[in-house]
């Protein structure tokens, strides 16, 4: 029997297999954050000279990519990237996905949106047949938080300051359980235009493109370049 531990490696390993193909001088690939992100980024490192280098979503894996020797490069020098690389906190069968376990979900909305493709690796704990098991993160200008936590209650969700946490764009982040997310999209839609709501961690309407989900039998592959 596999440990998770076990099954984030197998999962960081075979997205870096993916990736490969599309590596060129001048590539710049979008990389997540969180746990199993970190365990990717070790394992893309030794083929940091094959690529111009990397845009991220946290400080968090920035710091580490920089430690690895990869060239970090500031979003708004970047055009275009083929592949961004994430995990989730959860993810369906039609791959979409709740996301902000570590707070970073608006940079991750944000890095996402320049790449090509999303590339999402999870190990098969993640893969759900519907949303709303873990807890939604919602990000929230600080002025607004009440206000905002009394529209997710109104919505049927049980929201929760998560304590001491602040994000890094200076923001807040309300745990919201309860929902059972039956039309992903609809809700991000919905949560996203509440007044003081920076981001909610719904990834449906643009989810992921291939999901990567490592099991007891071996990596799966998900999605529109499934096999």
């Amino acid at each position: 029997m596999l440990t998770q531990a076990e099954l984030k490696q197998n999962v960081a390993d075979a997205a870096v297999e993916y990736v490969l193909p599309f590596l060129e001088s001048d590539t710049i690939l979008g990389v997540g954050t969180g746990s199993t992100v970190d365990i990717f980024i070790d394992a893309i490192a030794p083929y940091k000279d094959r690529f111009l280098g990397a845009a991220s979503s946290s400080e968090r894996s920035s710091a580490r990519m920089k430690a690895h020797g990869i060239n970090v490069f500031d979003l708004n020098q970047v055009a275009e990237m083929p592949l961004y690389v994430d995990g989730a906190d959860e993810i369906d069968h039609e791959l979409n996905m709740i996301k902000g376990g570590g707070g970073a979900l608006t940079r991750e909305k944000i890095v996402a949106s320049v790449a090509n493709q999303f590339v999402c690796i999870v190990d098969e704990s993640k893969l759900v047949d519907c949303l709303g098991k873990f807890p939604l993160p919602v990000e929230v200008i600080p002025m607004a938080r009440a206000v905002v936590a009394r529209r997710l209650a109104s919505l049927g969700g049980r929201p929760v300051l998560r304590d001491g946490f602040i994000t890094d764009n200076a923001c807040e982040i309300l745990d919201v359980s309860d929902f059972s997310i039956t039309k992903p999209a609809e809700l991000e839609s919905l949560i996203n235009d509440i007044p003081g709501v920076v981001s909610c961690g719904l990834f449906a309407i643009a989810g992921a493109d291939v999901a990567l989900v490592s099991t007891q039998d071996g990596v799966r592959r998900l999605g529109k370049a499934s096999s």
